[in-house]
């Protein structure tokens, strides 16, 4: 087994050292308190899942009203909510674990009856999904509102006892959408520089915390939709991210070895981007990691973490058995789901009813 896995990793800001190269994947639980506060089941889950794992990095928290993307999302978007993320950092860290709460603002993601109004994003274009609907522009100062609030939240997290923040740029949400072509058709200088408002989302949140506070950024490197996000454009992305002291980069990827999903090249797409990022900040790969074997390969694609998302679901004791030699146990009961796998409710119920999504057995 290679030893790789298991050696210590320093982020380059912060003097965060992570025990061993294993990281929790940020995993929607639709699980928080109306209120926007983590529940007591859904701090047990995250807690049983930090065991083993060098660094744990939250669900996607918003930091804003408007920007709430699905029922049971938690939120940071006030000092209210210092203690309910307090808990969780303090949970992570019983098990050893580092910290890092995922930041987020939904964008045209965010259902109106959640999010307080017509949902927000770079230009009035829908996702191309049944029922989208259709977002208002944001204005100048509700931009500059939003940054803000990335700010105010990440410095909530260092108030709260995180070690660092992770910037959710992936996954269709509202940097990702100030950066795809499909979503963004601004004039302003947001549409001549797609890049501009995560670089000053980044800038927002370096401000706040200052200079030793750890900062991830998490990005999607293509989209489906035409226009969209291709990764030349990406690597664009990756180049004017790394001009910032980042402790990381982490790609969002369904299968680490999968090739373009826009069809432009077969080679994986992680290796493309280790390539780009050439070791100059620490770069987290991801995507369909099951085994000790594919956490490996991983890392010899030119990752320096390996962050493990639906296995850890499937098993909350993966990362110990990885490190024990032991194979970890990927399917799924049906029946007492919850309380078999110590899982919230809310997520439990789609583990077992989404087709495909796990090994569910009877």
């Amino acid at each position: 087994m290679a030893e790789t896995l298991f050696t210590p990793l320093s982020l380059p800001s912060g003097g965060i050292t992570l025990r061993n190269r294993l990281v929790l994947a940020p995993m929607t639980t639709w699980s928080s308190l109306p209120s926007g506060e983590i529940a007591p089941d859904e701090l047990e889950y995250l807690r049983a899942r930090s065991r083993g794992y060098g660094l744990v990095t939250t669900a996607a928290c918003y930091v804003h009203p408007r920007g709430k993307a699905f029922d049971g999302q938690w939120a940071c978007s006030s000092d209210g909510f210092l203690p309910s993320l307090a808990s969780a950092a303090e949970g992570i860290h019983s098990e050893g674990a580092a910290a890092f709460l995922q930041i987020h603002h939904g964008g045209r993601a965010c259902p109106s009856r959640l999010c307080g109004g017509p949902p927000l994003s770079a230009s009035a274009v829908p996702a191309e999904r049944p029922d989208a609907e259709v977002p208002s522009a944001m204005t100048l100062a509700e931009i500059e509102d939003t940054i803000g609030a990335f700010g105010e939240a990440a410095l909530r997290a260092k108030k709260a006892g995180y070690d660092g923040v992770e910037i959710h740029g992936a996954n269709t949400y509202l940097l990702q959408q100030f950066v795809s072509p499909h979503s963004n058709r601004r004039e302003d200088d947001y549409g001549l520089d797609p890049l501009l408002f995560p670089s000053q989302v980044v800038d927002s949140v370096m401000a706040a915390v200052g200079p030793n506070f750890p900062i991830g950024y998490r990005f999607s490197p293509e989209e489906t939709e035409t226009p969209g996000i291709r990764l030349p454009l990406t690597l664009e992305l990756i180049e004017r991210l790394i001009t910032r002291p980042l402790a990381y980069l982490h790609i969002s990827l369904r299968d680490f070895r999968a090739g373009s999903m826009a069809g432009d090249f077969e080679d994986s797409v992680l290796t493309r981007v280790a390539t780009a990022v050439a070791g100059r900040v620490p770069f987290i790969g991801v995507g369909s990691v099951k085994t000790a074997a594919d956490a490996e390969e991983v890392l010899s694609m030119g990752a320096d973490l390996v962050a493990v998302g639906r296995s850890a679901i499937a098993d909350p004791d993966w990362a110990l058995k990885v490190l024990s030699g032991e194979a970890p146990d990927l399917t799924v009961p049906r029946t007492g789901t919850a309380e078999k796998l110590n899982l919230p409710k809310p997520l439990a119920e789609r583990v077992v009813s989404v087709p495909g999504w796990f090994n569910v057995v009877d």
